[in-house]
């Protein structure tokens, strides 16, 4: 039985980025079907962190870090001040998936915040990204000057937060079964099990996630 695996994120949260590490080596060699689904942290016009901030300073030493360390991520704190809003690069994902690239963009978008400390809150920088794993730049650049998958991008974020009741990132719906935060690639493959068996449900704790008023 193929199981649906919808993982929520937003591009600005590291955590989300280690998250991708564990949830591949999860899933080989098992049945399942991955949708990424978007959820902005601060939405606009509501004020974005900071890197110079102590907050974000304190968060990333005693917790980013150390996390992308066990799970051997290479990641870093982007000088990109304030941090971006998401919404383009969201808008941008919905054209991603209608042309079958949902994944890459995901990633490259990861990769360009994270580890190159690229603004993908800029309409330039977030074309040039999705040349680079094969969109035509410039029907991307029109859909996001146009605003064509605003509406779009909307009805995901309302259905993240009234249906799907997402209040932190990452979280993953593995089934009929929540797994919130960051987790380590046995218990994401623990969950998938049990999901394709329908044995009993084994309860994990909230892995470090974010949310709008910061990572915990």
């Amino acid at each position: 039985m193929t199981v649906s695996i919808k993982v929520y994120s937003d591009y600005v949260c590291p955590f989300c980025f280690i998250a991708e590490k564990p949830l591949q080596e999860a899933i080989k060699g098992k049945d399942v079907q991955i949708e990424w689904m978007p959820f902005e942290l601060r939405p606009y016009p509501n004020e974005t962190l900071k890197p110079e901030g102590e907050y974000l300073q304190n968060t990333w030493q005693t917790s980013v870090y150390p996390l992308a360390k066990k799970f051997e991520v290479d990641i870093v704190l982007p000088n990109v001040s304030p941090q971006p809003y998401t919404h383009l690069a969201f808008e941008g994902f919905q054209f991603a998936k209608e042309n079958g690239k949902a994944e890459a963009y995901n990633h490259r978008m990861f990769q360009a915040f994270f580890q190159e400390h690229q603004n993908i809150g800029d309409i330039e920088i977030l074309t040039n990204l999705a040349g680079e794993i094969g969109l035509d730049k410039e029907k991307y650049r029109s859909v996001l000057e146009e605003r064509k998958y605003k509406q779009a991008h909307q009805a995901v974020l309302e259905h993240a937060a009234n249906e799907a009741n997402i209040t932190a990132v990452p979280t993953m719906i593995i089934g009929d079964q929540t797994l919130r935060g960051l987790h380590d690639a046995p218990d994401i493959a623990k969950v998938i099990d049990e999901e394709q068996s329908k044995q009993p449900t084994i309860s994990f704790e909230q892995g470090m996630a974010c949310g709008p008023d910061g990572c915990f």
